[in-house]
Protein backbone atom coordinates (compact mmCIF):
# COMPACT_ATOMS: atom_id res chain seq x y z
CA UNK A 1 0.00 0.00 0.00
CA UNK A 2 1.24 3.52 -0.90
CA UNK A 3 1.52 6.19 1.86
CA UNK A 4 -1.12 8.96 0.92
CA UNK A 5 0.65 11.43 2.18
CA UNK A 6 3.40 10.65 -0.32
CA UNK A 7 3.19 11.72 -3.87
CA UNK A 8 1.82 8.67 -6.59
CA UNK A 9 5.78 6.86 -7.73
CA UNK A 10 5.78 6.49 -11.26
CA UNK A 11 4.82 2.98 -12.62
CA UNK A 12 7.10 0.69 -14.92
CA UNK A 13 5.96 -0.09 -18.57
CA UNK A 14 5.28 -3.82 -17.27
CA UNK A 15 3.00 -1.51 -14.32
CA UNK A 16 1.35 0.59 -16.84
CA UNK A 17 0.32 -1.84 -19.17
CA UNK A 18 -1.31 -4.20 -15.81
CA UNK A 19 -3.26 -1.29 -14.87
CA UNK A 20 -4.17 -0.33 -18.86
CA UNK A 21 -5.72 -4.14 -19.21
CA UNK A 22 -7.01 -4.13 -15.39
CA UNK A 23 -8.90 -1.05 -16.33
CA UNK A 24 -10.48 -2.28 -19.29
CA UNK A 25 -8.20 -0.33 -21.35
CA UNK A 26 -9.35 3.03 -20.17
CA UNK A 27 -13.05 2.48 -19.44
CA UNK A 28 -12.70 1.60 -16.05
CA UNK A 29 -11.40 5.25 -15.78
CA UNK A 30 -14.83 6.70 -16.59
CA UNK A 31 -16.04 9.01 -14.13
CA UNK A 32 -19.49 7.69 -14.08
CA UNK A 33 -20.41 3.98 -14.10
CA UNK A 34 -17.43 2.29 -15.00
CA UNK A 35 -18.45 -1.58 -14.08
CA UNK A 36 -21.37 -0.55 -16.11
CA UNK A 37 -18.88 0.01 -19.15
CA UNK A 38 -16.73 -2.62 -18.34
CA UNK A 39 -19.95 -4.78 -18.77
CA UNK A 40 -20.52 -3.55 -21.47
CA UNK A 41 -16.93 -3.69 -23.20
CA UNK A 42 -17.50 -7.84 -21.92
CA UNK A 43 -20.36 -8.15 -24.20
CA UNK A 44 -17.97 -7.47 -26.78
CA UNK A 45 -15.79 -10.61 -25.14
CA UNK A 46 -18.75 -12.10 -25.35
CA UNK A 47 -19.32 -11.59 -29.01
CA UNK A 48 -15.30 -12.40 -29.69
CA UNK A 49 -15.56 -15.73 -27.87
CA UNK A 50 -18.89 -17.10 -29.48
CA UNK A 51 -17.25 -16.16 -33.02
CA UNK A 52 -15.55 -19.44 -33.78
CA UNK A 53 -18.82 -20.93 -32.90
CA UNK A 54 -17.35 -23.47 -30.42
CA UNK A 55 -17.96 -24.44 -27.21
CA UNK A 56 -14.14 -25.75 -26.08
CA UNK A 57 -12.57 -22.25 -27.47
CA UNK A 58 -15.16 -20.18 -25.47
CA UNK A 59 -14.48 -21.96 -22.56
CA UNK A 60 -11.28 -21.82 -22.82
CA UNK A 61 -11.28 -18.40 -23.14
CA UNK A 62 -13.42 -18.02 -20.00
CA UNK A 63 -11.22 -19.86 -18.21
CA UNK A 64 -7.77 -17.37 -19.59
CA UNK A 65 -10.17 -14.58 -18.53
CA UNK A 66 -10.74 -15.82 -14.99
CA UNK A 67 -6.98 -16.32 -14.69
CA UNK A 68 -5.87 -13.30 -16.12
CA UNK A 69 -8.73 -11.83 -14.08
CA UNK A 70 -7.34 -13.16 -10.94
CA UNK A 71 -3.85 -11.99 -11.57
CA UNK A 72 -4.46 -8.82 -13.20
CA UNK A 73 -6.69 -7.69 -10.18
CA UNK A 74 -4.81 -8.08 -7.99
CA UNK A 75 -1.75 -6.37 -9.38
CA UNK A 76 -3.81 -3.42 -9.72
CA UNK A 77 -4.98 -3.23 -6.14
CA UNK A 78 -1.15 -3.43 -5.69
CA UNK A 79 -0.52 -0.90 -7.75
CA UNK A 80 -3.30 1.88 -6.41
CA UNK A 81 -3.28 0.94 -3.05
CA UNK A 82 -7.01 0.29 -3.28
CA UNK A 83 -8.96 -2.63 -2.33
CA UNK A 84 -11.18 -3.24 -5.21
CA UNK A 85 -10.50 -0.24 -6.48
CA UNK A 86 -13.66 1.25 -8.79
CA UNK A 87 -11.66 1.77 -11.88
CA UNK A 88 -10.96 -1.92 -12.13
CA UNK A 89 -13.12 -3.88 -14.79
CA UNK A 90 -11.34 -6.52 -15.96
CA UNK A 91 -13.46 -8.68 -14.00
CA UNK A 92 -16.96 -7.49 -15.47
CA UNK A 93 -14.86 -8.04 -18.68
CA UNK A 94 -14.29 -11.95 -18.22
CA UNK A 95 -17.50 -12.32 -16.39
CA UNK A 96 -20.23 -11.03 -19.00
CA UNK A 97 -19.73 -14.30 -21.34
CA UNK A 98 -20.20 -16.94 -18.04
CA UNK A 99 -23.91 -14.98 -17.71
CA UNK A 100 -24.63 -17.17 -20.94
CA UNK A 101 -22.48 -20.33 -20.23
CA UNK A 102 -25.42 -22.23 -18.66
CA UNK A 103 -27.19 -21.73 -22.07
CA UNK A 104 -24.35 -22.78 -23.97
CA UNK A 105 -24.36 -25.80 -21.67
CA UNK A 106 -28.06 -26.57 -21.85
CA UNK A 107 -27.83 -26.13 -26.09
CA UNK A 108 -24.56 -28.57 -25.87
CA UNK A 109 -26.94 -31.13 -23.95
CA UNK A 110 -29.38 -30.74 -26.35
CA UNK A 111 -26.98 -31.63 -29.19
CA UNK A 112 -26.91 -28.11 -30.39
CA UNK A 113 -23.86 -26.10 -31.89
CA UNK A 114 -22.51 -23.09 -30.14
CA UNK A 115 -24.25 -19.90 -31.20
CA UNK A 116 -23.00 -17.43 -33.87
CA UNK A 117 -23.20 -13.89 -32.73
CA UNK A 118 -26.05 -12.98 -35.25
CA UNK A 119 -27.97 -15.80 -33.59
CA UNK A 120 -26.88 -15.06 -29.66
CA UNK A 121 -27.32 -11.19 -30.15
CA UNK A 122 -30.33 -11.39 -32.25
CA UNK A 123 -32.21 -14.05 -30.00
CA UNK A 124 -35.67 -12.25 -28.60
CA UNK A 125 -34.35 -9.20 -31.12
CA UNK A 126 -31.28 -8.62 -28.48
CA UNK A 127 -33.44 -9.19 -25.44
CA UNK A 128 -31.40 -12.31 -24.49
CA UNK A 129 -28.15 -10.29 -24.35
CA UNK A 130 -29.67 -7.48 -22.92
CA UNK A 131 -31.50 -9.63 -20.12
CA UNK A 132 -27.61 -10.84 -19.47
CA UNK A 133 -26.15 -7.90 -19.18
CA UNK A 134 -29.12 -6.49 -16.97
CA UNK A 135 -29.04 -9.31 -14.17
CA UNK A 136 -25.28 -9.36 -13.86
CA UNK A 137 -25.40 -5.88 -12.99
CA UNK A 138 -28.16 -6.64 -10.68
CA UNK A 139 -26.28 -9.58 -9.01
CA UNK A 140 -22.90 -7.37 -9.14
CA UNK A 141 -24.34 -4.24 -7.48
CA UNK A 142 -26.72 -6.44 -4.86
CA UNK A 143 -24.29 -9.31 -4.08
CA UNK A 144 -26.21 -11.58 -2.40
CA UNK A 145 -25.24 -14.49 -0.12
CA UNK A 146 -21.78 -16.20 -1.43
CA UNK A 147 -21.27 -13.33 -4.00
CA UNK A 148 -21.33 -10.88 -1.50
CA UNK A 149 -18.85 -13.51 0.98
CA UNK A 150 -16.61 -14.05 -2.26
CA UNK A 151 -15.55 -10.61 -2.13
CA UNK A 152 -13.64 -10.81 1.04
CA UNK A 153 -11.15 -13.45 -0.73
CA UNK A 154 -7.79 -12.00 -0.57
CA UNK A 155 -6.66 -10.06 -3.66
CA UNK A 156 -7.27 -10.63 -7.31
CA UNK A 157 -9.68 -13.50 -6.22
CA UNK A 158 -11.98 -11.56 -4.06
CA UNK A 159 -12.25 -8.97 -6.80
CA UNK A 160 -12.91 -11.80 -9.77
CA UNK A 161 -14.61 -14.21 -7.46
CA UNK A 162 -17.48 -12.37 -6.52
CA UNK A 163 -18.23 -11.30 -10.42
CA UNK A 164 -17.91 -14.59 -11.58
CA UNK A 165 -20.30 -15.84 -8.93
CA UNK A 166 -22.54 -13.21 -10.11
CA UNK A 167 -22.13 -14.27 -13.55
CA UNK A 168 -23.34 -17.16 -13.10
CA UNK A 169 -26.22 -16.52 -10.78
CA UNK A 170 -27.53 -14.45 -13.49
CA UNK A 171 -26.89 -16.74 -16.23
CA UNK A 172 -29.00 -19.71 -13.77
CA UNK A 173 -31.76 -17.28 -13.90
CA UNK A 174 -31.10 -15.96 -17.46
CA UNK A 175 -31.53 -20.18 -18.59
CA UNK A 176 -34.58 -20.85 -16.33
CA UNK A 177 -36.77 -17.29 -17.30
CA UNK A 178 -35.62 -17.66 -21.01
CA UNK A 179 -37.33 -21.15 -22.60
CA UNK A 180 -39.40 -18.89 -24.95
CA UNK A 181 -36.56 -17.87 -26.82
CA UNK A 182 -35.04 -21.25 -27.41
CA UNK A 183 -37.81 -22.79 -29.17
Amino acid sequence: MTDPGLPPRAYSVGERLQLLIAQGFGVGRFRKAPGTWGTLVGLLWTAALLWPRSGWIFSLGCAVGIGLSIWLCGAAERLLGKQDPGSVVLDEIIAMPLCFAPWLVWRAWQGLQAPNIQEWAGMGHGAFALAGFLLFRLFDIWKPGLIGKAQALPGGWGVTADDVLAALAAGGLLLAGSSWLMN
